[in-house]
């Protein structure tokens, strides 16, 4: 029981590296996020990075062997696809905030009405994004029994629930040091 408690928990934890990368990127983002939608961007990467191995679970090796191969390639595009808007909308941030100081004389300043902030259907593809590969860690756990594998799948969502949580605090106060750049940043990560 133990070394099964052991594998889960290293299980979790490393699953949870890319998730608790684009947490810290969304707390970068948004320095003045809420408690929560903190919640929230925790619990959708804990409840995906439980769900998938699951899913890979339940489908077995039959098929998960045919699709294993692009489920690194299908991550990046969607990771991809995340940073370069974070990137793209932080660049559009600050030409337009270099204007408004140009014309104001005021000193570079992020206007909180204008921002954007992380919508659920971003939010949702993240999740998908930073758990696909979990769908792997299924196929490794085929011979747990369902009552284990359920037990394995709801350590590794904890761990990822955590982990995601405090990495957005540490991306709002990193973010909120150095501002709007952080987004750019953000979508780098």
């Amino acid at each position: 029981m133990i070394e099964f408690l052991f594998i889960s928990f290293m299980l979790g934890v490393g699953l949870a590296m890319d998730a608790c990368a684009v947490s810290m990127a969304n707390g970068f983002a948004e320095p003045k996020m809420k408690l929560k939608k903190i919640v929230l961007i925790a619990l959708m990467f804990g409840f995906f990075q439980g769900f998938m191995p699951l899913i890979g679970y339940f489908i077995g090796a039959s098929i998960l062997t045919y699709i294993q191969k692009f489920i690194p390639y299908i991550a990046l595009v969607l990771l991809s696809y995340c940073g370069i808007n974070m990137i793209v909308e932080a660049i559009k941030e600050l030409k337009e905030n270099k204007v408004e100081s140009k014309n104001e004389e005021t000193s570079l300043q992020i206007d909180e009405n204008k921002k954007k902030t992380l919508t659920f259907k971003g939010l949702f593809i993240q999740s998908i994004a930073t758990s696909i590969d979990a769908l792997s860690v299924g196929f490794s756990i085929s011979n747990y029994s369902v009552a284990k594998a359920l037990f394995a799948a709801l350590i590794i969502c904890v761990i990822t629930f955590i982990i995601s949580f405090v990495a957005v605090h540490i991306g709002k106060k990193f973010g909120t040091k150095i501002g709007v750049k952080a987004e750019i940043l953000g979508g780098i990560i």
